[in-house]
Order: structure tokens, then C-alpha cells, then sequence
């Protein structure tokens, strides 16, 4: 006899979940414990929206989705912020909650569809334990597909009810998969539509236009954002670059696509190195290929020649920012690669542009700028931290960003493998507290990086209690805390306008000491020799996880919030 308990977790391991991050209760601790019995490896976090984020993270770094469970109700009411993010950032996640009665709800229930709906989370609520298997296969298959968090609810007075043997659970006996290729017509309401064309394939009206702007560009600017590393665009992107004679830059989220071309930029946006910003503002043709081209991208528009055109490739139904000129609806390697046949046999790319882009500015970066060391008084310089611990970061690494004021600094300094190491928590929904549950995540799913966390000082302690998580994993991980004693972005943007300093600013934390007591090592970082205890820990092979509690000066700004601060400094 099988309880629908036991199915769900069952069909989930038939689909392929390989992993499950959550908190247990009385709505999901059998489909849980279902779970782990078919193989399903399982993260048991300390707060549901770690949780939530782990599973969110876990999908950035491998690409696979993973299972979010928690109980009804206030289980599920606590994952709205990670899931919030997950939405924004299109990741695939199942979320498996217990819900409500059939029969009516509890005095402690609420309306989960309803709240589930209001962040744009497509629904499975089982009503037939008949039906129950195939629901489960048709959620994740909208997970994988549409790359959206999916939520399944299991009503409480069904969790227990006997569930009809068929097909499915001999496939579930036997390690048999089900059925997961995409069928959007089998799938959830999905909240992100298909390419128009065929396979993804751009509208010739649209391919037209795109083919016309770039044969007669002369500074043709490739930008690759998450979706162009999604649909494995990287290749042929450079391709149709060295074909038009292109320079190449890519989202933060997509950073280190192109890192290992003469002709990368590197970040485009509010972290770019100023030199290569002055490039990108040359182009005459830009051609974003998976990206939102939202105003951190565009440097508030400042990053763009007025008169270039710009060229948008993206699944959504148009444009997503009014700087578009040509909107061209379809995936993003499909489109360079109908581009590039478009272009077969082009006239010969002009020379100027990449020789000159060598001549001035490729690839110095931040590294190579100069800057007046501002460490005092017992606190060090928050350039001269991240820059020092650039060579001491092991090679294989995951960088897992909180948000906040620090975040410049690691975009700056610290070079990024590919696009899946770079999972960057917050950024989609603007929140903190996200980091070091996104960096279990990361690090259970790829073990064979050494995870490398950059948090706040707000940020670090809103999530603290992932810590003892990441901590319990036993994987490989470097936690980097900028300790400023402040809420830093707000403080540097909100004070001069006002703001009481007071509700910003904080006395020091000392997370070195909350680290050893969790069972990590630790270390406090007031001056670059104090970075020995990395290189000491990357020499015995980086195991476990090291803290490090780095007390930096509150006084430096970060370029990219230093531009946000000017109009309202100007005005």
C-alpha cells in the first residue's frame, strides 16, 4: 500500500531530483522521509527560506533542479523572500508543502495557492491520489522547462490516503524515470512564454532587422546575459564575434562567459572597469543576447552612445527596456546561430575597432587602477582586502554574492570561472540575508568547487543561522564577512539626505567568535597579514569552513553606488 505521502517523494526521485533542502513538519515529513528512501540526498536546513534559498542557489551553480520542502502555513509563509528571488531569477525549483485540509482549513492555514500566485509561482495542488504521480512529473517538467520555482501542495487530510498502483509506481520500483521531456501542454500554468519560432528560432521579420543592423555596424558590442549561458550560447557567440569584428561583454550574472577571449570587456554596467566602459560607449550596435538590459546593466543609459542601436534576443514577448530598438523573440544560441549563417559571407570587418580596443584598454581591469589605501585605525581598506585575497582564492571555486554595499569589491577584483560560478543572492529581488544559505547550495552542489561567500555585515547576521548548516556540510568554503558595522548601502546612500545614522550603524559583531563556536575556523582580518590564515587553509587543501571576520573602513564608497549618490549629491 502506497499513502500519497509516499508517492510524491517516490515520483520525485523518478524525475530525476537528485537533491532536497529543507525543515520538517507534520505536512511533509513523510514525503520527505520518502525522499531520502529513493536516493533523494537531503540538506536539512535551519530556517525554510535557507531552505528555499539553498535549493535556489543549487539551480544556479548545476543547472539541475532541486526540491524545497517545507510544512503548511508558517513554513511555507517563511520562503517568500528566497522564493520571491528565485521567481526573478528564473530558477528551477519544486517547492513540496504540506496545505490545507480538503475539507476546509485549520485555524493555523492560509490561503498557500493565493500566496503562492502572488509571486508568480505556478500551482499543483493534488485533489485525486489517482492523479497524483503524473502531476508530480508535469511539475517538474515546467520546472526544467520554463525555469521557474513550481509549488506542489499536499492537502492534509489526503498526505495519508492509498494511492492506485499503475504504471508509474512500477517505474517508480524499478528506477524506471517517468516521462519528463517538456510538454507544455501537460505542464502548470507556466509564467514564462515559449520562443515564437520553431526550437526557438527567431520570426524572419525579426531575423531581418538583426542581420540589417549589423552589417552595417562598424563597433558591433556582443553583451551575453544568464539566459545566452543557459541555452549554451557561449560558443557561437564567439563565433558571430569574430565574424563581425566584435567586442564582447556579458551581465554580472553571466560573468566569465567570455573571459578567455582578447576581445572581452568583461562586465558590462555598474561594475565595469571605466576604461572598458568608455569602449562599450563606442559601439554603433549592440546585441544583447539573454539579458534584461535593466538600468544596472545600462549604467542608469550612461553606458550607451545615444545614437547606437541596440538589439535585443530574449524569449519574452518584447522588449524589456525602452532603450530596444529591434526586439527579436527567440533563444539565445538559436538566434546567433541563424545570425551567423545570415552573415555567411560578410564584407571583411572593419579594422579599426578591435585594434584600437587592444591599443587601450584590453584587459587591465580593476586590478591595475590605482588607489589611495584608506586602512586606519585598526580597519582595513576594502579594495586592498579583496584585491589581496584575489591570488589566495582557490582556482576552482563557486563565488556566492549576498547583497549590499560590498558587492562592488568582489565584482571588481575577483576574476569569475564561468557563469555557474558566480551565484549571486539578492541581486533579482534587492534583499540580503541570502548569501550563506545560497552557499550550501552551491557547495552540495558542486562539491568539487571550493565555495567562496562574500557577505555583509547585515547580511551575515539576517541569516546567520545557515552558517551552522554550511558548517554541518562539511564541504569547502571561505566565508568572507565585510564588517563594517553598518547597513553600508544605506548609510552611504540615505545619511547625506538625512537619515538617522543610528538605525544604520551598529556596534562590532564578532563573527570570528561565532564561527569557532559553530565548529568552523576563523579569523579576524584587520591588516593583509592577517590573510595568512587563508594560505594556511588553501595549503592543508581548504577543508571545512573558514570564517573570515574582515573589519573594513566604512568610509569607502564603491564606484557603482558612488554613481547612484551623485544625482541625489548634484540635486
Amino acid at each position: 500500500m502506497t499513502t500519497l505521502s509516499s508517492a510524491v517523494g517516490r515520483a520525485l526521485a523518478a524525475c530525476g531530483i537528485r537533491h532536497a533542502f529543507g525543515v520538517v513538519g507534520g505536512g511533509n515529513i513523510l514525503a520527505t522521509a520518502a525522499l531520502t528512501a529513493s536516493g533523494v540526498r537531503y540538506t536539512a536546513a535551519r530556517h525554510e527560506g535557507g531552505a528555499m534559498a539553498m535549493a535556489d542557489a543549487y539551480y544556479r551553480a548545476t543547472g539541475e533542479v532541486a526540491v524545497c520542502t517545507t510544512t503548511h502555513g508558517p513554513g511555507l509563509a517563511n520562503t517568500a523572500t528566497p522564493l520571491a528571488e528565485a521567481v526573478k531569477n528564473r530558477s528551477g525549483v519544486v517547492l513540496l508543502c504540506g496545505d490545507a485540509p480538503l475539507a476546509g482549513p485549520r485555524p493555523h492555514d492560509i490561503d498557500q495557492s493565493a500566496f503562492a500566485a502572488s509571486l508568480g509561482v505556478p500551482v499543483v495542488r493534488l485533489s485525486d491520489p489517482a492523479t497524483a504521480r503524473r502531476e508530480i512529473a508535469g511539475a517538474v517538467r515546467t520546472a526544467r522547462a520554463r525555469q521557474c520555482p513550481v509549488a506542489v501542495f499536499i492537502p492534509g487530510d489526503l498526505a495519508g490516503a492509498v494511492v492506485p498502483a499503475d504504471e508509474s509506481e512500477t517505474a517508480a520500483r524499478t528506477g524506471t524515470a517517468l516521462d519528463t521531456a517538456p510538454d507544455p501542454a501537460a505542464d502548470p500554468v507556466a509564467p514564462y512564454p515559449a520562443a515564437a519560432g520553431p526550437a526557438g528560432a527567431a520570426p524572419p521579420h525579426d531575423l531581418a532587422r538583426a542581420v540589417a543592423a549589423l552589417a552595417g555596424a562598424r563597433r558591433p558590442l556582443l553583451l551575453a546575459g544568464l539566459g545566452a549561458w543557459r541555452s549554451g550560447a557561449g560558443k557561437i557567440l564567439l563565433e558571430l564575434g569574430d565574424r563581425i569584428g566584435a567586442l564582447y561583454t556579458t551581465t554580472v550574472m553571466a560573468s566569465g562567459l567570455f573571459h578567455d577571449s582578447p576581445w572581452s570587456l568583461g562586465v558590462c554596467g555598474g561594475f565595469a572597469d571605466p576604461a572598458a566602459a568608455a569602449l562599450a560607449g563606442e559601439a554603433d550596435v549592440i546585441v544583447a543576447f539573454g539579458a534584461r538590459l535593466d538600468t544596472f546593466t545600462l549604467h542608469g543609459g550612461r553606458i550607451l552612445d545615444p545614437a547606437a542601436t541596440v538589439v535585443q534576443v530574449d524569449l519574452t514577448a518584447g522588449p524589456t527596456a525602452e532603450r530596444v530598438d529591434v526586439h527579436v523573440r527567440g533563444d539565445a544560441a538559436v538566434v546567433a546561430a541563424q545570425l551567423l549563417d545570415a552573415l555567411a559571407a560578410p564584407a571583411p570587418p572593419p579594422p579599426g575597432w578591435r585594434t584600437g580596443a587592444t591599443a587601450r584598454a584590453l584587459p587591465a581591469g580593476w586590478a591595475a587602477r590605482p588607489y589611495e589605501d584608506a586602512s586606519a585605525g585598526g580597519r582595513i581598506d576594502p579594495r586592498t582586502l579583496t584585491s589581496a585575497l584575489a591570488p589566495l582564492l582557490p582556482a576552482q571555486r563557486t563565488v556566492v554574492l549576498d547583497g549590499g554595499h560590498f558587492i562592488g569589491w568582489p565584482a571588481m577584483y575577483w576574476r569569475i570561472p564561468d557563469p555557474a560560478g558566480l551565484v549571486f543572492t539578492g541581486a533579482a529581488f534587492q534583499s540580503i540575508g541570502l548569501g550563506l544559505a545560497g552557499a550550501v547550495g552551491a557547495a552540495v552542489g558542486r562539491p568539487d568547487r571550493t565555495v567562496v561567500a562574500a557577505v555583509g555585515d547585515g547580511g551575515a547576521l539576517m541569516g546567520l543561522s545557515e552558517l551552522d548548516t554550511l558548517i554541518r556540510s562539511g564541504r569547502s568554503a571561505l566565508v568572507v564577512v565585510y564588517d563594517d558595522a553598518a547597513y553600508g548601502f544605506e548609510e552611504h546612500m540615505y545619511a547625506p539626505q538625512g537619515a538617522d545614522s543610528a538605525t544604520m550603524t551598529f556596534a562590532d559583531t564578532d563573527f570570528a567568535g561565532v564561527a569557532r563556536a559553530l565548529g568552523a575556523a576563523a579569523a579576524t582580518v584587520r591588516t593583509v597579514d592577517d590573510l595568512d590564515a587563508v594560505r594556511s587553509w588553501r595549503d592543508r587543501g581548504s577543508p571545512g569552513t573558514l570564517l573570515l571576520d574582515c573589519k573594513v573602513v566604512s568610509g569607502v564608497v564603491a564606484p557603482y553606488l558612488a554613481d547612484l549618490i551623485a544625482p541625489h549629491s548634484a540635486g
